[in-house]
């Protein structure tokens, strides 16, 4: 199989996303040692004489920086996979997902042809309050030129700036050129993808992420749902990478029943810590089936293995990405930071979810998607035959490598073809569908909101021909490819227009992994 192609399709990259972002037990510790006296202790060990010679002596200049960073990170890699460094100047990005906002103007964009487009402005703020729209084309930003920006990093540093800051930015709307001041402050990112009634019983809630906000996200969806009628839930954590414990905790406690244990962490500096049940959930009775795959990770893993255990859901997916580790953050002297392990998390049963790391960094990262030359692709493997375990009800689970699903679901090899390929070359269909929405925005806003769009919107042949006839392709897509297609190009019109959560709502409606949860709760 070609590789290439999978990096194309398929959301590998997620893992990476992992390994440098999302991770269990985030923890600012205030109460560090103070760093001075604690790197004075070892001021005499090899390394530090070595870098203090190479910047005397050397015969060349160096980088005394990058040296350092160099140092650290061959001594991290020594460690595991997820143990780093991060540079002050990176930060406060980095922990962004995990604070559940940062500070800025609100709204999505991307570069399209050289040019910064809208695509959607987040609503009650800074630039919805100064007027921006979807559509509108970002020339200036302050002093900086926008128009031939190729980087995104650029241009969120130029918005980006501390709350109550003000930015001024010149825009092309309606033919016009239109300078705006905004106003900077607080940005949500939402955990909460989507959550909605599928039908009269069945309710389903999506989330991206654990971060501060998230327990309160999903406990006022559940409570919405709840209200409804819901007494079948289906909870997605499919690409949720992980992040803050204690929220993962929290939303278990809202599923499960008594005193009954969720998850407790060991390690050899850190002494065994339970987690338990300790109060009424608001959903303790009710059906739930848990939605994994490759890149659910972390706190992901935390909630599917916990319920897993208890016989309380069903899992259905793919096997996840297996990231038993706690990560906890030091602050260092200059600003940076050091996420380092400290401890494994442990299911109620005792499993271990982490996968082995003893082959390297290389190939804990390749790991991923070398699944998917398994054959038959449906990767269904019992992971460590020497690690079973036997829940209260008599179903065998396994240890060490991810949480293997009860109802497994293979990855789509069509999605691999090498026709589809063209489409998302040059992010073609994005500019294809930006396109399409500027041009029948109305007609787009009559449905009213995202249900009756999904419902009743349908791309006409027309329009599917001429895109892929912009592809400047000679392929010949098959029924299957072309109603992939379609589908993909309306959930961009959908998240255009409603946001993130019409777009989840689309794609679901094709989704083999979410009809096969539906089709298990009927």
């Amino acid at each position: 199989m070609n590789k290439q192609k999978i990096q194309v399709f398929v959301p590998i990259l997620f893992s990476v996303a992992v390994i440098m972002g999302m991770f269990i037990g985030y923890k600012l510790h205030s109460n560090m040692p103070n760093t001075k006296s604690f790197f004075g202790a070892i001021a005499t060990q090899p390394q530090n004489e070595i870098l203090h010679i190479i910047q005397q002596r050397y015969v060349d200049s160096v980088d005394n920086a990058k040296l350092s960073k160099a140092s650290i990170d061959a001594i991290l890699n020594e460690l595991d996979p997820h143990s780093m460094y991060i540079p002050s100047q990176q930060l406060n990005e980095i922990n962004e997902d995990l604070d559940g906002s940062f500070q800025g103007i609100g709204i999505e964009f991307n570069i399209l042809k050289d040019t910064v487009h809208v695509l959607h402005v987040v609503e009650g703020g800074p630039s919805e309050k100064a007027g921006i729209k979807t559509g509108d084309k970002i020339l200036q930003v302050d002093k900086y030129n926008a128009v031939g920006i190729k980087n995104t990093e650029d241009f969120k540093k130029w918005v980006k700036g501390p709350k109550g800051t003000t930015v001024e930015i010149q825009i092309m709307t309606g033919g016009k050129k239109i300078s705006k001041k905004i106003k900077r402050d607080f940005i949500p990112l939402p955990s909460l993808d989507a959550f909605y009634m599928i039908d009269k019983n069945k309710g389903y809630i999506k989330l991206n992420r654990f971060s501060n906000n998230t327990y309160k996200e999903f406990f006022d969806a559940l409570e919405n749902l709840t209200q409804k009628g819901m007494n079948q839930l289906i909870l997605d954590l499919r690409d949720n990478g992980g992040g803050i414990l204690e929220e993962a905790i929290d939303i278990i406690d809202e599923l499960v029943g008594g005193d009954k244990m969720i998850v407790y962490t060991n390690g050899l500096k850190n002494p065994k810590k339970e987690y338990k049940a300790k109060r009424k959930g608001i959903f303790e009775e009710g059906t739930i089936i848990v939605l994994l795959n490759e890149n659910s990770a972390s706190a992901s893993e935390v909630i599917a293995g916990a319920l897993q255990d208890l016989d309380r859901a069903t899992i259905v997916g793919r096997r996840s990405f297996g990231k038993g580790l706690v990560q906890e953050q030091f602050s260092l002297s200059d600003g940076s930071a050091l996420r380092l392990t400290t401890a494994r998390y442990y299911t109620p049963l005792g499993r271990s979810i982490q996968k082995p790391y003893d082959r390297g960094i290389e190939a804990y990262a390749s790991e991923v998607m070398n699944r998917f030359h398994l054959s038959g692709n449906a990767d269904s493997s019992k992971n460590n035959n020497l690690e079973v375990y036997t829940t209260s009800k008599g179903k065998k689970l396994y240890g060490g490598g991810g949480i293997t699903p009860d109802i497994v679901i293979p990855f789509n090899r069509f999605l691999l073809d090498t026709n589809l390929n063209v489409l998302y070359k040059n992010n073609l269909l994005g500019f294809f569908a930006y396109n399409y929405y500027m041009n029948h925005r109305e007609e787009i806003k009559s449905f009213g909101n995202a249900e009756t769009f999904n419902a009743q919107f349908n791309l006409d042949a027309n329009t599917l021909s001429l895109l892929i006839k912009s592809a400047q392709s000679t392929a010949q897509f098959n029924d299957v490819q072309r109603q992939f297609i379609k589908q993909r190009f309306k959930a961009l019109l959908g998240k255009m227009e409603w946001g993130q959560s019409a777009s989840t709502l689309v794609l679901n409606t094709l989704d083999e992994t979410y009809l096969k949860a539906v089709q298990s709760l009927n």
